[in-house]
């Protein structure tokens, strides 16, 4: 049987991520490749099994245009006291660029908020403009988890209010 390879752009595409993602999970080794001449190949096994352990961000829609915002602390991750760490995908849609802003400038703040014991969380946005789409991506403890979707739900409720008097 042929084994078909991808190129950086092609795992990118495919994953709905952003290609500086892709090679981060390269550096980081989640994400088996070859380096063939200068050029990273990653092999449909490789891509398979990546798939297979990483479901919850794969999405195989095409977009035309994204922003990509990724905030890390990970530089005390061996500190963190609390054992619970959560993973999860927001997806918010009827985002428009205003929106999107004041959300990723919220939830940003937060992140850049948390102590010391509490560093080792991650989060990405990701806005697919063409369907005003924003795709969160968290991963934290209990505590933070729980007020990132605080946060996220008294913002797009106040859209939703205001709709709701548009009705009226």
């Amino acid at each position: 049987m042929e084994n078909k390879f991808y190129t950086i752009d092609q795992v990118a595409e495919v994953l709905d991520i952003h290609h500086k993602t892709v090679r981060k999970f390269i550096k980081e080794g989640r994400l088996k490749a070859n380096k063939i001449g200068k050029q990273w190949r990653i092999s449909q096994v490789d891509l398979d099994l990546f798939m297979k352990n990483k479901k919850s961000i794969c999405n195989n829609e095409e977009f035309n245009y994204y922003d990509e915002i990724e905030f890390s602390n990970n530089e005390n991750i061996n500190k963190v006291t609390k054992a619970i760490r959560i993973s999860s995908v927001i997806d918010l849609e009827d985002i428009d660029g205003e929106a999107y802003s004041r959300i990723s400038n919220m939830l940003l703040a937060i992140m850049n908020c948390k102590t010391d014991k509490e560093k080792g969380h991650t989060i990405n946005m990701k806005y697919s403009k063409n369907i005003n789409r924003l795709r969160v991506m968290l991963w934290a403890d209990i505590d933070t988890t729980k007020e990132v979707l605080d946060v996220i739900s008294i913002l797009t409720e106040d859209k939703n209010k205001g709709e709701d008097n548009n009705e009226i």
